[in-house]
């Protein structure tokens, strides 16, 4: 959990690595879960976090952490023989971690609905190509090629809301699609959104009304529980800390564990998200109970809710359906407008 209300010093920023290899005989489930057992365990001594995936006879790992324990762990999975083919995808240092309550989040399958044809709606002419390149550069995992390209259109005059509005929330729905027509699998489409949570993190936020400063407002980003896709809840963390809200972030597996977080932290707001990439209409009841027992655990500090997530950028569903008090069509401008919605509810 990330708690944070100034950027930390040298000292306190986070390794991240990201890697794919290849196993050197396929695992059973049985041989996944003793692998994962055993390095949560050491993953918690090194004060390491992160998460695995394994599909189509491939792993796909990342870990953070402290430098020197990062460096100590990718020095022993490079020398382990159970997989061979290693490529490092990425390799940042953050300031804040992604998966904090994770000594290893592990998965299979990030998404168990029928594959069906629900489509991003097309981007305007003179936006399609710009679009285009970036979910390419996206699913080959090229974060060089991707970051120099986000501050290309910076350099020419791009605000942060169109980069994240008409380049990285589109192109997480494009490729969504894309795994949905089969043109690319979930692997690949967890890479990309990796690559587009890292571009953007490059972002560089607007200042803020001063208002919002000056009010210590606090938030807990949360993903809906179970959702395995972090792209919007990651890079609204980057949005509320440039704008001074205190931030608290959460990957919860159950509504139990987020209505538990709500109910220590009272925060004045909460944003729970949804995929980015994917529709997840089968969502809807299991969100709608999340926030009604979240209401019930807060009363006695009445707590603004909002969601997101491509469900709501697509008008498929509102904050209405739900219960909550707020969807966001997109990243941009959500700090201010709960900021608003706060305020409002102080003085009422």
């Amino acid at each position: 959990m990330l708690n944070t209300q100034e950027a930390p010093s040298a000292a306190e920023w986070i390794a991240t690595l990201t890697y794919k290899s290849s196993p050197t005989a396929t695992p059973q489930a049985s041989d996944l879960d003793l692998l994962v057992a055993r390095a949560r365990a050491r993953n918690r001594k090194l004060d390491v976090t992160g998460m695995l995936l394994f599909e189509n006879d491939c792993f796909l790992q990342t870990i953070e952490g402290p430098p020197e324990s990062v460096a100590t762990l990718w020095s022993s999975i490079q020398r382990d023989g159970r997989h061979n083919q290693i490529e490092v995808l990425s390799e940042h240092m953050v300031a804040a971690r992604l998966f904090s309550d994770w000594a290893l989040l592990h998965g299979d399958r990030f998404d168990e609905i029928p594959r069906q044809a629900a489509k991003a709606p097309s981007p305007p002419p003179a936006i399609a190509e710009h679009l285009a390149q970036l979910v390419e550069l996206a699913l080959n995992a090229d974060d060089l090629a991707i970051n120099a390209l986000i501050v290309s259109f910076a350099d020419q005059g791009w605000t942060d809301t169109a980069i994240l509005t008409l380049l990285i929330e589109p192109a997480a729905r494009v490729m969504g699609d894309a795994w949905l027509d089969d043109r690319c699998s979930e692997l690949d489409l967890t890479i990309g959104l990796s690559m587009l949570q890292l571009a953007g993190h490059a972002v560089r936020y607007s200042p803020s009304p001063q208002f919002i400063r000056n009010s210590h407002y606090r938030i807990l980003l949360a993903t809906a529980p179970g959702e395995k896709h972090m792209l919007g809840t990651s890079l609204l963390a980057d949005q509320f800390l440039a704008s001074g809200w205190q931030v608290d972030m959460a990957f919860p597996e159950s509504e139990e564990a987020l209505t538990n977080q709500l109910s220590a932290q009272q925060p004045d707001a909460v944003d729970i998200g949804l995929s980015d990439a994917m529709p997840r209409h089968h969502a809807i009841s299991q969100l709608r109970s999340t926030i009604e027992h979240s209401r019930l655990i807060a009363s006695e500090h009445p707590t603004v809710v909002s969601v997101g997530g491509r469900l709501f950028a697509e008008a498929a569903a509102t904050a209405l359906t739900v219960g909550a008090d707020h969807e966001r069509k997109g990243l941009a401008g959500t700090s201010i407008r709960l900021a608003e919605l706060v305020a409002q509810r102080r003085k009422g």
